[in-house]
């Protein structure tokens, strides 16, 4: 695994797989250029990325620019100029060619953070989390962004004992750590269902893809989304708040001279005061120290139209199938789909040679893994059983994607400034483990209350001394301790432990929800 965490990081490739969720693109962000060059002027920020990270970054800072100037200066304070560069087309990435999930499954990391890091921290990550999932949506309802939003409960199934029993024994210590007033229908609601309601009430008559029976299911609060609609709503927000924009402006390299720095584009090259890297899995390419810290993993994802037994109104909740060695994720389209009540199943990395060694350390989402994608292919009739009945006239698969998403060695997210002495004001929001849709909105809020802070410490104590960030939790915080740590493949994915087993092969990646 740590040779695969060392295999050089490249720009994003020029001809990715179609996202289900990009076609067609947006056509008035999908190209976009603010203008035909770039700004000449030293700008205050660019921003790296146009996914949610870099969108939600850049709502915060104009949002707060904007507060500033309607204060007590009468407004003569000068507009802060935030310049967006994205290589691709916008959002075009991770956020893009997602699985469409807003789910945490924070019982199944909140064991190990508990032993890891104390309750209060577990705690502080857990309640983050939802806190996440619901401010996504209440954006995107308060602002009128049509993404097909849906806050529903979501269900994993469950297909081994071993992860049966431990599921029951999170949720208990979930429920007994949460005790505040609205816990017990927030953060700690979580339903226990036996193998026989859970085949009946969630329509899983089938089996798992080995033949095992279900053990039981555990349902809480989650939902669906386009992610890239979502995004490509907030970048036209941002966009009427002074945003510019440049797509198809993949940067080259970022340096420092003196209180500036000099980001080198295929556009040319412009200046600026702060950097903020949102690139996620690619983020090693501009930053060489994060080289085995955040790697890369590509991950693949299947649309299914739905079987004729499948409800005609679409399934009630979003999934997960979880057994021994993997799990996959899965979600229905709304009715207001562009393709109502197709089903977007993601997952499988284990299913391919050496448990998806292969897909670690790769930064090409212009190909598919075949095996993968033959063990995707075959799930949803296989977990569904009789309820899935006959495939659609058309086909089963409507479409197949990859993405890149970005891992960490200690299974965090990286927020804060890279290196406040050699090179001050380079920013990261990265390394979201494929868990970014309830973590990168919040992260994004943190990170711009550090920026705008004048308490500019590294790592836990730059947390700790930027007021209103109490509610942080210090180990998303970014340290150069952090970089130390050798990559062993995805952690915090297994209740009750690390998340994570060594095998000959290299890792075992246990299940969780991506």
């Amino acid at each position: 695994m740590e040779q695969r965490a060392q295999l050089p990081v490249d720009l994003p490739h020029s001809n990715p797989t179609t996202s289900h969720w990009q076609d067609p693109p947006d056509p008035a962000l999908c190209n976009y250029l603010s203008s035909e060059t770039l700004p000449g002027e030293v700008v205050d920020t660019v921003i790296i990325g146009s996914g949610i990270s870099g969108a939600a970054i850049a709502w915060n800072l104009l949002s707060g620019d904007e507060k500033s100037k309607n204060g007590d200066n009468g407004g003569k304070e000068r507009r802060k100029k935030v310049v967006m560069l994205e290589a691709r087309t916008a959002c075009s990435g991770a956020t893009g060619r997602n699985g469409g999930h807003t789910k945490a499954a924070s019982y199944r990391s909140f064991p190990s953070n508990v032993k890891e890091m104390g309750l209060e921290e577990a705690k502080k990550i857990a309640r983050l989390e939802l806190d996440n999932i619901r401010a996504v949506h209440a954006f995107a309802r308060g602002y009128g962004i049509e993404c097909e939003g849906r806050e529903c409960d979501t269900v994993d199934i469950i297909y081994d004992q071993a992860q049966w029993d431990e599921c029951i024994s999170a949720v208990q210590l979930i429920r007994e750590s949460f005790t505040e007033p609205g816990d017990g229908e927030g953060v700690a609601r979580y339903n226990l269902w036996t193998a026989e309601e859970a085949r009946e009430k969630f329509l899983v008559k089938g089996t798992g893809t080995e033949g095992e029976s279900v053990k039981g299911a555990v349902s809480y609060a989650a939902g669906s989304l386009s992610a890239y609609k979502f995004t490509i709503g907030v970048l036209q927000l941002c966009l009427g708040r002074g945003l510019e924009l440049y797509t198809n402006t993949p940067v080259l390299s970022c340096s420092k001279g003196g209180e500036e720095w000099k980001i080198e584009t295929r556009r040319g090259t412009i200046k600026a005061k702060r950097v903020v890297l949102a690139t996620n899995g690619y983020s090693a390419f501009l930053v060489p120290e994060l080289q085995g810290t955040v790697v890369p993993l590509r991950g693949q994802i299947t649309a299914h139209r739905a079987g004729s037994g499948l409800p005609k109104s679409g399934l009630e909740t979003t999934y997960s199938f979880i057994y021994k060695d993997g799990y996959e994720y899965m979600i229905p389209r709304p009715s207001s789909s562009l393709f109502p009540g197709d089903i977007v199943i993601g997952g499988g990395l284990v299913k391919a040679p050496k448990q998806g060694a292969s897909e670690f350390g790769t930064c090409d989402d212009s190909t598919i893994n075949g095996e993968i994608s033959s063990y995707l292919h075959d799930t949803t009739a296989t977990y569904f059983g009789s309820s899935w009945s006959e495939d659609h006239p058309e086909g089963r698969i409507r479409k197949e994607w990859t993405g890149i998403m970005g891992y960490s060695s200690d299974g965090f997210p990286l927020i804060g400034e890279f290196d406040k002495v050699k090179n001050r004001n380079l920013w990261l929001s990265v390394s979201f483990q494929g868990h970014g849709m309830v973590l990168c909105w919040i992260c994004a809020r943190a990170l711009v209350g550090m920026m705008e802070s004048q308490e500019k410490s590294q790592g836990n104590d730059a947390l700790k001394g930027v007021d209103g960030l109490e509610w942080f939790p210090e180990a998303f915080g970014f340290s150069k301790e952090r970089l130390k740590a050798p990559f062993m493949g995805r952690r915090h994915t297994k209740a009750g432990g690390g998340g994570r087993e060594e095998t000959s092969m290299g890792i075992k990646n246990e299940p969780g929800v991506a």
